[in-house]
């Protein structure tokens, strides 16, 4: 039984790690095309990959207009600077991820900047750029209100926190891919997302929308 459980083991892994070098290539594939001028392979590219960026842009923002228009400003960047990728520096999906978080970086900048007459205080917790949903938390809500609750939490974590739980428990990249799109040691990269997993819990608790440990 050991054995054959520790070669069902080894299967399964070896079957994840097919499926994930096709997907590569098949990101590789696309960008050939792309780059080769044909058409429908920029059609191909946007549909794979639109409802990543929009989560992304969504759990950033809480906004779905404003994830609609980032999400197109994403991919007209990709259009414009898609020469630039290097497949030997890294995989399609980490260098579309690090081109989203520089143009959320921006866009959090510039209404940072539209905003600064206002009442910037009561509105940091919805300019911050980052970070992303839990499973455990998720787990913990059920319905829409709930739903709201959690993506309201989202947006008072830190900056810092919010992107790496995003592209950890969210988008399930792995920490050396994470440290490459935010540009920090791997080491900060691990640090990080246990940290946004207890402080979101804590705010859902202080909004009764978690339970309380025994």
């Amino acid at each position: 039984m050991t054995a054959l459980a520790t070669l069902g083991h080894l299967t399964t892994a070896a079957g994840a790690l097919a499926a994930t070098r096709n997907y590569l290539d098949a990101d590789l594939e696309l960008v050939d095309r792309c780059l080769g001028g044909e058409e429908s392979a920029w059609e191909d590219l946007v549909k794979v990959h639109t409802r990543r960026v929009y989560a992304i842009c969504y759990r950033f923002t809480g906004s779905d207009a404003e994830a609609q228009d980032l999400t197109q400003e994403v991919f007209i960047r990709v259009f414009r600077s898609l020469k630039s990728f290097r497949a030997g520096q890294g995989s399609f999906s980490v260098w579309l991820a690090r081109l989203a978080r520089n143009l959320l970086i921006d866009h959090y900048r510039r209404s940072k900047h539209d905003r600064a007459t206002s009442s910037i205080e009561d509105q940091v917790g919805l300019l911050e750029e980052k970070t992303a949903v839990t499973g455990r938390a998720d787990a913990l809500l059920a319905g829409r209100e709930a739903s709201e609750a959690l993506q309201n939490a989202l947006q008072k974590l830190s900056p810092d926190l919010r992107e790496t739980v995003i592209l950890r428990d969210v988008e399930e990249m792995e920490y050396k891919e994470i440290a490459q799109v935010l540009d920090v040691p791997e080491g900060t990269v691990k640090s990080r997302p246990n940290r946004g997993r207890a402080e979101l819990i804590r705010i859902l608790r202080k909004g009764g929308w978690a339970p309380a440990p025994a």
